[in-house]
């Protein structure tokens, strides 16, 4: 139903469009055939001139409408295959020369009628005849194949970079519906690890894991969210880990943010945070730091993160899920950020710099 109503409106405004074409058209027409008409006839009132121009043009419509629309037709045939060139030339010349002869028909009519003219001695149906009745008719359809082109060429463009935001839109949905269970996998994983201990801590980090999981299904379906509330899940994700690493990792976690209010796709910076805890405290039994550090100045943003190494996980990192997903995100949503990530024997560093202003509409 809802198709058909769409299909309805798009015919709607295709029948406006030609009508608005060739009222255009014969205005047009009538403008330029409105000075001869003036030379022809100087005694005569302006107004009834230029309605009589309206009038002459108008009587070519039923000659003219045909003929553009069968060349339309034809054109189409030709591009999709269909007709070879012999009968798309073939039926194009039939079309004209039928076209032509109706036009001089007319055009005899008109001047014998309309205008009084005597046509006794004269011959329309002569080779300049022909000539000038074939370069107006040509005009005529050379003036809306080409704006019927135009319009095609335009509505193809627009077509390709729906189909395109589309795809961008499926691939960061898909991106988020991954995230968003790998996130809560390390999370239950965390849980599962102080219940074995029968910490007394379980309870807390269930209630604070089941706020985030209320942020995830709410407000990541979002666009954009404000800054204020994507450093709220940060902190509360540093104080989950903080209780199960108690006093072997120092977090230190600064910002220094001119407006809380400022646009960003959520989870975006999340990720990084938990590959510092997993790729750095999980893996060292020694004491260990994880420094993060966010500025966001006139819509900049700076956001590092630095996790310590140890001889214990020297190996080299490889990117998993969370961190490969943002990647793709920060490619989608902000094409123009810089992602730098260093890693050294002691230490592993992510920076990353964006303007919060330059993110894509997807």
């Amino acid at each position: 139903m809802f198709l058909k109503a769409e299909s309805f409106l798009l015919m709607q405004r295709r029948i406006v469009y030609h009508i608005a074409f060739w009222i255009a058209y014969v205005l047009f027409k009538s403008y330029l055939n409105f000075e001869s008409l003036q030379y022809s006839m100087p005694k005569e009132n302006v107004f009834y001139l230029f309605f009589l121009a309206v009038g002459i043009q108008s009587s070519y419509l039923p000659i003219k409408i045909p003929l553009v629309y069968t060349v339309f037709y034809i054109t189409s045939q030709f591009l999709s295959k269909n007709w070879g060139v012999i009968k798309t030339v073939f039926i194009t010349l039939l079309t004209f020369l039928v076209s032509i002869v109706a036009f001089l028909k007319v055009s005899g009519l008109i001047q014998q009628y309309v205008l009084k003219r005597s046509m006794e001695n004269e011959n329309y149906f002569t080779l300049a005849s022909f000539l000038y009745a074939f370069f107006l008719l040509s005009f005529t359809c050379g003036i809306a194949l080409a704006l019927k082109l135009i319009r095609q060429n335009i509505q193809a463009r627009e077509t390709a970079q729906e189909m395109a935001q589309k795809r961008l839109e499926t691939e960061l949905k898909f991106l988020k519906a991954q995230t968003n269970p790998h996130f809560l996998f390390n999370t239950l994983n965390n849980i599962y690890g102080l219940a074995r201990k029968k910490s007394d801590d379980t309870a807390e980090v269930v209630m604070k894991l089941s706020k985030l999981l209320r942020f995830m299904l709410y407000e990541t379906n979002k666009p954009y969210i404000p800054i204020e509330e994507e450093l709220r899940v940060i902190q509360d994700y540093i104080e989950l880990e903080r209780i199960r690493y108690n006093q072997r990792l120092k977090v230190d976690f600064n910002t220094t943010i001119d407006d809380l209010h400022e646009p960003i796709a959520p989870l975006i910076l999340l990720p990084f945070v938990e590959n510092a805890f997993k790729h750095g405290a999980s893996e060292t039994i020694h004491e260990s730091y994880i420094s993060i550090r966010l500025q966001l100045q006139k819509s900049n943003l700076y956001f590092s993160v630095e996790n310590s190494r140890t001889d214990d996980n020297q190996s080299e990192i490889t990117e998993k899920i969370g961190l490969s997903n943002v990647r793709r995100q920060l490619e989608l949503m902000y094409p123009g950020h810089q992602l730098n990530i260093e890693n050294k024997n002691t230490a592993f560093k992510i920076v990353l710099e964006l303007n919060l202003n330059s993110h894509a509409k997807i």
